[in-house]
């Protein structure tokens, strides 16, 4: 059904008023005839399709469209070739690609001389990032224009649309519909939304009153469609918030963020790996526990499996959500190893060298260094670092949790080097 009423202009054309409304980008270069090659980037069933296919009719061009999962080279050199003709005739040649954040570089670069000398105007569709996925050549060639989520009145436009104007559900009595529900299952794209009505329809089919309810949705779908792709975009969108969320200690929007990876089919072992990362980076001695649970959650996540590694995951998530927060060792190391990359490397002083034979010990390897556990405390001023370096510091404890105490023991340690 999706196809069989799909708009045919503008006009009919429902969502993106930012791209399409009056006096907007792609409004403008349709009725002033005057394309140039683009590329539309939205979640599924926003209307990429539908905008292209829009554009051939109601611009004076000859159309093509491929599907970069199953063209390739020669499928685009063919097109290239036709263009060619159409120049000669003054008639423009538009090429669809569809999905072509699947053309690898080499097929990408097919297309760069053909878009920069106009010969034909290239029309590209993806869910995924074009900073990615497109390369800079050909993306530097064609503006990117973005397609929003359709709002909920948007789908209910493109329902009722589609209700009264296909021919197979217009002889139909059809007397109840769920519409909330039914928007809601579709996650927001026309495409299943329309494909799940006509399904329900369908099954309900030769009855004198056809009802559409949550029931019958529920049995048709199975469960509500999930807009999360493990390998695209928003997988690192999803991630991206809830990591963000734990470091922002909120438990409830770290635990909707996992929800969301989970019922899109994330591999659990990489929520586990990336709280492992976080515990250290942004709890650390705040609370050292933090990185051990995290361990124990990833071990035992990686013996047990789904569905019950979620409650492993729900526990981990929720307490380092909670945890006092501390980066002082991750900014640490960084400058530790800025100061090694950028500066020059200077020598181990001789008395922090080992001397395990009589020559290193008789050029004075290990000479003069103070054992700290053969003094008071165990501990004994002195600089660890090349003479060079005595007053270099880099780590700076937090007022949090266990960092506390070693920052007394520190600020010690550091005015016994100063005198030293």
């Amino acid at each position: 059904m999706a196809e069989r009423v799909r708009p045919k202009s503008l006009s009919e054309f429902e969502g993106q008023n930012h791209l399409v409304g009056e006096g907007k980008p792609l409004n403008v270069m349709i009725k002033n005839d005057s394309l140039s090659s683009f590329i539309l980037w939205g979640p599924p069933g926003t209307g990429k399709t539908t905008l292209a296919r829009i554009i051939s009719e109601e611009t004076n061009s000859e159309f093509y469209q491929l599907n970069a999962v199953s063209s390739g080279v020669k499928d685009v050199r063919g097109v290239i070739q036709r263009a060619k003709l159409n120049q000669n005739h003054n008639l423009k040649t538009i090429l669809f690609i569809d999905e072509i954040h699947r053309f690898n570089k080499a097929q990408q670069d097919a297309l760069l001389n053909s878009v920069e000398s106009g010969e034909i105007i290239l029309i590209g569709a993806t869910t995924e990032n074009p900073s990615f996925e497109v390369i800079p050549a050909l993306r530097s060639r064609a503006r990117v224009y973005i397609l929003e989520e359709l709002t909920k009145g948007d789908l209910e436009s493109i329902l009722n649309n589609a209700i009264k104007k296909d021919e197979f559900l217009s002889g139909l009595n059809i007397t109840e519909v769920d519409t909330e529900f039914l928007l809601f299952t579709s996650g927001g794209d026309a495409r299943i939304l329309l494909n799940i009505f006509e399904s329900c329809v369908k099954h309900e089919q030769g009855k004198d009153e056809i009802k559409v309810t949550k029931t019958l949705i529920e049995n048709i779908v199975q469960q509500k469609n999930v807009n999360y792709d493990k390998a695209g975009e928003e997988h690192f969108n999803v991630i991206s918030a809830f990591i963000k969320s734990l470091r922002g200690s909120d438990p409830d929007a770290a635990l909707y963020w996992m929800a969301r990876m989970l019922e899109g089919g994330e591999d659990p072992l990489f929520i586990a790996r990336r709280m492992l990362i976080l515990a250290s980076e942004d709890i650390g001695n705040a609370s050292p526990n933090a990185l051990l649970l995290a361990e124990a959650a990833f071990r035992s996540v990686e013996k047990i499996g789904m569905p019950e590694s979620r409650i492993i995951l729900s526990q981990c998530a929720v307490y380092l959500a909670s945890a006092p927060k501390s980066n002082a060792s991750y900014i640490a190391i960084n400058k530790a190893q800025a100061d090694v990359k950028n500066n020059l490397n200077h020598p181990v002083p001789l008395h922090l060298r080992n001397a395990p034979t009589k020559l290193m010990k008789e050029i004075g390897y290990g000479k003069e260094y103070a054992y700290p556990h053969d003094h008071e405390n165990n501990f004994v001023q002195e600089n660890y670092f090349p003479k060079e370096m005595k007053k270099k510091q880099y780590y700076f404890p937090t007022e949090n949790g266990n960092e506390k105490g070693l920052k007394e023991r520190l600020k010690n340690f550091w005015k016994g080097i100063k005198k030293y």
